[in-house]
Order: C-alpha cells, then structure tokens, then sequence
C-alpha cells in the first residue's frame, strides 16, 4: 500500500472518469448529504483552500452555500481536476475555483493563507499524514477553520459484519463493472479498513498543532467529520 500511495495521483488519473458515479452508486447517494454536514458548519470565509480538490463537489458546494468566495484546489491528479475544472465550468464558478497541482505533504501556499481549510477522503492516502496535517495547520490564518471528511470503521459489530461484507463482496464487483480497474478499488478498499479514526485522529490533529478538535460520526460509523482551529 505504500507504493500505491507514493503513486497516488497517477491511480485516480486511471479511474478519474467513473469516479463520481462510483461513488453515488456504492453509497447510494449519501456521500452528498456528508459533504453538506461539513460545509454546514463552516463559518462563511473569503479564501478556502480544498485539498484533494479532486472533481470539486466539496469547492462547489461551498461556493453555492455561500462558505466561500473563492476555492483553491489542490489535487495530484490532474485527471481528476479537468473534470473539476468542466464541472464549475457548467456551474458558472469557473472564475471562482483555482486549480493547483501538487502534493498536500509540500503544499505550495505562503504560510496563513487562507481562513478555511476542507478536505474530503483524501488524508487516508497521504503517505505520511502527519506532514499532511503540519502543512494544513502552517496554510491556515490564526482562526482558521479545518473540516475533514473521511471514511472510517464501524464499531458496531453488527453493523461492521454488513460493511465488511459490502466492502469485500458487492463495491470490488461494481467497481471493476464501471471502472475496469480492480486494483484501484481493492487499494480503496484496503485504505479505509487500515485508517485510523475517531480518538487516533484527534491525537494527531492535536500533534500538528490545531485546537477544537472534535470528531462526529455518520451514518452508523461509516464515515467521521473532523473539526478543528488554528489558534
């Protein structure tokens, strides 16, 4: 799995095209109502950075909720974000989104740059998300907002039973159906289960200098927001 996430951009490259509708498929629409309790609770800002802008619901969203003035995206895949760039494109933001490559571990922003920082199902795949937090809280103003999404592991057994076998049986078949790339959904697949979350998460939140820490659950555990400041 390492080797995959040192060559991350170059995976979602390969499955930028299917990406949305796999994602709406295999769960069933509400990965659009997580996006929503995040943006929810942003404060409005003029400067928000979305790193792993990826195909820009995140930036989007924000922009039409009024969180934000501007959006700047930062993405490794550069196939990924051409098709951010069509989207506020049709959404008539494309004067409103800026779209940067390169790495969230060496981000390429003076330090304090912007008021509000999103990121959406992409620290999992940094290959060291400590620097990947560092750098996030060196970008932020003092005050600035943190809001990350990402999946993470059921505590229920019950619950973990149906998602494991979800996970393991029905997403690898839809995956290789739309995509044609099983390998890329079985690294997805294994990326979630092997993340950390919950009280972990907050730790190095804490590590990397934010405050306010907090985390919230959705969707019986399947998923978990993030939330914190830079003082």
């Amino acid at each position: 799995m390492n080797n995959e996430k040192a060559n991350i951009g170059k995976l979602f490259d390969r499955i930028a095209g299917t990406y949305d509708r796999f994602n709406h498929i295999t769960s069933l629409g509400i990965d659009i109502y997580w996006r929503k309790v995040a943006i929810r609770g942003l404060r409005p800002v003029q400067r928000l950075l979305d790193v792993a802008i990826g195909t820009a619901d995140v930036a989007i969203m924000a922009l039409r909720k009024g969180k934000a003035q501007h959006v700047t995206g930062l993405d490794l895949s550069t196939e990924m974000m051409a098709i951010g760039r069509a989207k506020a494109e049709r959404a008539g933001l494309a004067d409103k989104i800026d779209f940067v490559a390169g790495s969230a571990q060496e981000m390429p922003f003076e330090a304090n740059s912007f008021e509000a920082l999103t990121c959406a199902y992409g620290v999992r795949n940094f290959s060291d998300l400590d620097a990947g937090l560092r750098e996030m809280y060196r970008v932020l103003e003092p005050g600035g907002q943190l809001a990350i999404l990402e999946f993470s592991y059921p505590s229920n057994p019950v619950i973990r039973w149906a998602y494991d076998l979800y996970f393991s049986h029905l997403m690898p078949v839809i995956g290789r159906v739309i995509s044609k790339d099983a390998s890329a959904y079985t690294y997805f697949l294994n990326s979630v289960k092997t993340f950390i979350w919950g009280e972990e998460m907050i730790a190095h939140l804490r590590a990397a200098g934010f405050a306010n820490a907090h985390y919230r659950t959705m969707t019986f555990g399947i998923t978990t927001l993030y939330t914190a400041t830079k003082e």
